[in-house]
């Protein structure tokens, strides 16, 4: 994969942690700000309300958001790292992330935040898009 790849990759799971990062910050008043932000452009059904369940709910996602972004920086460093037998670990990322794909976005059409399938679809084609130019999906 080259450079070009590799920091695309890099940047892509860097922003994906921020993302996490903002979803934590429902946890706490002080710091949801960024989250009430990002449901106001989400324009859902209805008006977010960060009572102790939501903030529960959407902190832990967060979390688990921050963890699954720095699990596939790591992953992806080490795919790169293996060249050519990489292509197994390049294929499992892309699997995990279409199981992510299909249902968070399906969650998001059936509640009432379709947009957030439209960032989905982004999300996806940034992680696509480079394991499909560089070519680190094909079988050896």
């Amino acid at each position: 994969m080259s450079r070009f790849w590799r920091n695309w990759l890099t940047v892509w799971g860097w922003a994906v942690a921020l993302f996490g990062l903002v979803l934590a910050g429902a946890g706490f008043e002080v710091t949801s700000g960024p989250t009430r932000l990002l449901f106001d452009v989400l324009n859902g059904p209805e008006d977010l309300v960060l009572n102790a369940q939501m903030r529960f709910a959407l902190g832990l996602m967060g979390a688990v958001t921050l963890g699954w972004a720095l699990t596939l920086l790591v992953t992806f460093d080490a795919a790169h790292k293996l060249g050519a037998a990489g292509g197994p670990t390049w294929r499992g990322v892309l699997a995990s992330a279409v199981v992510w794909y299909v249902i968070d976005s399906g969650i998001s059409v059936a509640t009432g935040f379709g947009l957030n399938a439209v960032s989905n679809t982004l999300l996806m084609t940034g992680l696509l898009t480079p394991l499909m130019a560089s070519g680190v999906l094909r079988r050896a």
